[in-house]
């Protein structure tokens, strides 16, 4: 398995010239990194003006391996090659290195570098990049990885102090400045050369892994300061750092702007051990789920029952002693089953995401407050009057509903729960909710018992005495309702209540769709006005797809499903809709009048269509069938591969179209504010608008 590491942009104080010198000190041999034994200098290259100064060494390395491992390798040290490219015009500092030993069964390639501060040219950033592939290391594939994993995490943390300690030193001798280079008065472009080895070595690039990521890119806008990460997001371990740093990379070249917050990634990351894929996935599903139902609004146009407000017993009171938000739930006061009744279970969970939301945007205001990162808040339950009435199932199932959907899509926002006077029937409501809670969520419960929260241990432990409410003995006014029994004349009939259910979640311009192979789905549009404007905006859930745009004079008829389950093509219940007739014929029957769009899994396209005909218009998306290679009738290993990611030949999107009146489309056709998506609440930034292309605009 290729394993990476990407960092953050660390940053010295220093200017550039001063950094190289201490850098320097590091060779021919470093004490403060004991597995750093020696290193040779195998060439060097200087031109003659001195702005550019390459070097070629060898580095021997003692790694912490356990004595018959070195044994069975044959080899008490390993060696490096390193080459270092100064360019003191451009003040850059590029490092290569790449592994000569056992360099037939482990790939290991690193590149690092060191630039001025874009914002500040006395000061010094540094990154760093690695790639390791153990193909094979003697049947300890599994040790081998581990071992250099975790050496090569401990001399990441010691680089940053080594250059510092000989910043001191050079500080202590006297120097804290370093002139910059200036060209000669008559600069030449001859070079001297000279070589202490006779052998040539390679290049780094030369050996240029298949998965490797070759170097640092990206704009400084979009690289994460080590500093930041201490100061806003907490403290990471350098592959956790690398995970946050990779997986945000990724986002931003798939939804290209639309990522979410830092914050909001590192939860994901979490909440799956930083397994990347698996956060991937995970936050996939949360951003399209946010999407469809327009969660980044909820809070400016989700408008409280004014039963909600008198008799559901849970709202926001100050914070813990760690700075984070504090949510009181009197639960063994609520009358979860006529709020049921009388409200049903959609609004009821409506409810809950606005507080998570809530929650949200109140970690990031405490952060800024107490200067320190909040990503979670602590939870009070008072269950004080729970009884068997609380475990009535329509409401258990109501409970259990909304605790997946939190834990989907509000993954460890919940930094501590704290379960107060917990009666007899406490028990049974736990085993029934307990197996739907992440292994992770469930050890930051506490729960106490009668009154044990008022001695050591308790409340004041957790609580500052100024905040603990009054009812729980404290001095501080709590403005959560008391709650009591609804009245039945509240309750609504179910009729009623699955009527307003529906409305509320089909309150959404977003429609799903399922492509399968030989199976496309397709949109029926009938434009009466030639010059009318249809705009698209749609998400590649799953899968990769190619976007068409037909007209045909002709109206279409879905095809009958019948004929598609006979090709086992199409699955109940899902959504794919063919109309074009298998007699038709391009260029006869109907015609292309875009040029077809490849989408890949995860990104999301809004464009528009200016029409020049009276008509039907077709909007289609297909399965795209990975290309095989022209120059052989034999399929690629990658083609197979990719073949096989797509489960049953399933894709899937999300949808979304509007036809518009030319003289009603805003902006030029540069500018489609129409079909515009975003993540408002989640996002840190905005796509730009998208560009024309002729008659169609396409933003990717």
């Amino acid at each position: 398995m290729v394993q990476k590491y990407q960092s953050p942009v660390r940053v010295y104080k220093y200017p550039f010239e001063l950094i190289m010198l201490a850098y320097e000190r590091r060779f021919p041999n470093c004490p403060l990194i004991p597995m750093f034994v020696n290193s040779e200098t195998l060439s060097e290259c200087q031109s003659e003006d001195g702005a550019t100064y390459v070097v070629e060494r060898r580095c021997t390395v003692d790694v912490d391996a356990p004595r018959l491992l070195k044994r069975i390798a044959g080899v008490d040290f390993l060696y490096f090659i390193q080459k270092n490219s100064l360019d003191r015009r451009q003040r850059t500092l590029h490092i290569e290195a790449y592994n000569e030993s056992f360099s037939s069964r482990v790939f290991v390639q690193e590149h690092c570098c060191y630039t001025v501060h874009p914002e500040n040219e006395n000061w010094t950033c540094f990154e760093q990049s690695a790639d390791m592939d153990i193909k094979s290391f003697f049947g300890f594939e599994s040790a081998a990885e581990k071992i250099a994993m975790k050496q090569y995490a401990a001399s990441i943390k010691k680089g940053k102090e080594i250059i510092e300690y000989y910043l001191k030193q050079l500080e202590e001798e006297g120097i804290t400045h370093v002139p910059c280079w200036t060209p000669p008065p008559a600069p030449t472009t001859s070079y001297q050369l000279h070589v202490s080895s006779a052998r040539d070595i390679p290049s780094c690039s030369s050996r240029a892994h298949p998965g490797s990521t070759d170097v640092l890119h990206g704009s400084p806008d979009d690289k994460l300061d080590a500093d930041y990460i201490s100061r806003y997001l907490g403290k990471l371990t350098p592959f956790q750092e690398s995970c946050l740093i990779r997986l945000r990379q990724w986002l931003q070249e798939t939804h290209k702007g639309k990522i979410p917050k830092d914050q909001h990634v590192l939860r994901f990351l979490r909440s799956r051990d930083f397994n990347l894929d698996k956060a991937k996935e995970a936050l996939c599903h949360t951003l399209t789920w946010r999407k469809q139902h327009q969660m980044d609004f909820l809070l400016d146009t989700w408008l409280y029952p004014q039963l909600l407000q008198d008799y559901y017993t849970g709202g926001w009171h100050h914070h813990d002693k760690d700075g984070r938000p504090l949510y009181i739930l009197r639960l063994g006061q609520m009358d979860t089953k006529g709020l049921v009744r009388a409200l049903g279970e959609e609004t009821l969970l409506r409810h809950v995401l606005s507080i998570n939301e809530e929650g949200l945007r109140l970690c990031e205001e405490n952060t800024k407050i107490f200067e320190k990162p909040i990503s979670c808040w602590t939870c009070l339950v008072d269950l004080e009057g729970l009884n068997m009435r609380h475990l009535w199932r329509p409401g258990i199932k109501a409970l259990l509903r909304i605790i997946e959907l939190v834990e989907a899509n509000y993954p460890e926002t919940l930094g501590r729960l704290l379960i107060l006077r917990a009666p007899r029937v406490f028990p049974v409501l736990w085993t029934l909710v307990s197996p739907f809670i992440d292994e992770n969520t469930r050890k930051k419960f506490l729960i106490y018992a009668g009154n044990d929260y008022q001695g050591p241990g308790g409340l004041v432990d957790y609580i500052n005495k100024d905040f603990i409410p009054d009812f729980l003995g404290g001095d501080c006014l709590c403005d959560v309702p008391e709650g009591g029994l609804v009245p039945k004349s509240l309750y609504r009939t179910a009729e009623e209540l699955e009527s307003e259910e529906v409305k509320l979640w089909t309150e959404t311009i977003y429609k799903s769709a399922s492509v399968f192979k030989g199976a496309p789905h397709e949109v029926l549009i009938e434009i009466t006005d030639a010059s009318s404007v249809i705009t698209w905006d749609f998400d590649i859930c799953k899968g990769d797809m190619i976007f068409n745009i037909y007209h045909s004079r002709r109206a279409p008829h879905p095809a009958k499903r019948d004929a598609l389950s006979a090709h086992n093509l199409a699955c109940p219940g899902s959504n794919n809709v063919q109309l074009i007739d298998r007699s038709w014929m391009l260029g006869q029957d109907y015609s292309m009048v875009e040029t077809a769009l490849t989408c890949r899994e995860g990104e999301s396209v809004q464009g528009s269509h200016v029409t020049r005909w009276p008509g039907f218009y077709i909007l289609q998306w297909r399965f795209y069938s990975t290309p095989s290679c022209s120059s052989s009738s034999r399929p690629r290993v990658d083609d197979v591969l990719a073949s096989l990611q797509v489960s049953s030949h399933k894709c899937k999107l999300m949808y979304f179209t509007e036809v518009l009146q030319s003289t009603d489309f805003r902006g030029s056709m540069s500018s489609l504010e129409s079909s515009h998506s975003g993540f408002s609440l989640l996002s840190a930034a905005t796509t730009s608008s998208s560009q024309s292309q002729t008659s169609s605009t396409i933003s990717r």
